[in-house]
């Protein structure tokens, strides 16, 4: 795994504090979204769709690292939108860094080689480079050509710089493995440090509907993306060895919706990072009045489909503490992309879905409107 050893220990150190502790739900990483601005309009993207006057709220510098302080979680993951956008956001990663917190700063890069002097390498900083695929796929999937020639460049200058470099793949129903094997050996010549990939989560509000993955597509996608890469052992993965396991579908497990809790403008988002159905004013309001069990495949028509990072990767962490065999086989053989798949989470009990979109955005406008006059 593409994890450096500061960061593995680091971590590890604080699942071990939590688990003697006997701490039941606990944050792994703060999805921070300071705006939901973005200078892309990508199809699958279900982050920008609000009216202006939400589009141009930021977060301050106090709110986004009184964020990091009221949570707690040692990785601090800041997307949106396009957090380069964000003026202050070279003051957020050093406040965040001087936490001795792990930031990654997901971009699409169109504004990283203007930024990048902004910043300084560190063993806490990554940048995380929004990049879906070869020149085709991910030209496709930000609707806007030249953007990977864009991104790789910027991806090249970062790397003579000294900076850490990850990618952030999200991978749909047209993708082809041997399309996208070609791709991550690639990125590899790039000499990128990690990939983080993920299947489409499949957003109520996107433009783009036809091209989200379902769960049964989803596990036969990354079987054989990662036999064409013996298992992945090929590429280094920003990612546990069991959350590969576990999309491949070698693994039955269920969302772990905290493990990522959300900041956005709105306040903290219920009940994660992809799911925007109520917000708390604080995060222990978030975890103390949130109805987990409302949530998560099986439990939720919205989540049937789901298998991305954000509510799993939490699961196949707390799976490794428990079982560090597992991890520790899949690590050194790969993942077994033949022969029968776990069985699947049933979907018999799930609620229906709730659409809440729009009164929420109601609220916040109001709100917006009312501090206005």
């Amino acid at each position: 795994m593409a994890i450096p050893l500061l960061q593995s220990m680091t971590i590890g150190a604080y699942l071990m504090k939590k688990r003697l502790m006997r701490v039941r739900r606990y944050p792994l990483v703060l999805m921070l979204e300071p705006l939901f601005r973005c200078n892309l309009a990508c199809a699958g993207c279900g982050k920008i769709d609000y009216p202006d006057e939400i589009l141009n709220q930021r977060l301050s510098l106090e709110d986004a690292l009184g964020a990091v302080d009221e949570c707690g979680a040692p990785v601090v993951s800041i997307a949106g939108g396009e957090p380069l956008l964000h003026k202050d956001m070279p003051k957020i990663v050093r406040g965040i860094i001087a936490r001795r917190k792990f930031v990654y700063l997901c971009t699409n890069a169109l504004l990283l080689e203007k930024k990048i002097d902004d910043y300084r390498p560190s063993p806490f900083f990554v940048w995380s480079v929004h990049l879906d695929g070869d020149q085709e796929m991910h030209d496709k999937s930000v609707c806007q050509p030249g953007v990977y020639e864009r991104a790789v460049a910027a991806i090249r200058l970062a790397k003579q710089k000294g900076f850490r470099v990850n990618i952030n793949c999200t991978l749909f129903n047209d993708a082809e493995p041997e399309q996208v094997a070609r791709f991550f050996d690639s990125v590899k010549e790039m000499g990128i440090d990690g990939i983080t990939v993920s299947p489409g989560y499949a957003y109520e509000r996107a433009p783009d509907q036809q091209h989200f993955l379902n769960r049964e597509k989803t596990k036969q996608l990354f079987r054989d993306i990662l036999k064409r890469g013996r298992g992945g052992r090929d590429w280094s993965f920003s990612q546990s060895s069991l959350f590969l396991d576990f999309l491949a579908g070698n693994r039955t497990y269920h969302c772990t919706p905290w493990g990522n809790p959300t900041r956005t403008v709105f306040g903290w988002q219920r009940p994660c990072y992809l799911l925007g159905e109520g917000y708390a004013k604080t995060y222990a309001e978030l975890m103390e009045t949130t109805d987990w069990d409302n949530y998560g495949t099986g439990n939720y028509e919205k989540c049937a489909d789901c298998m991305v990072h954000s509510g799993y990767e939490a699961t196949a962490v707390q799976d490794t503490l428990q079982r560090p065999w597992r991890a520790l086989g899949v690590a050194l053989k790969g993942v077994k992309t033949e022969g029968a798949m776990a069985p699947d989470v049933s979907l018999d009990k799930q609620r229906p879905a709730e659409y809440v979109y729009s009164r929420h955005v109601e609220i916040k406008l109001h709100e917006l409107r009312r501090q206005k006059a």
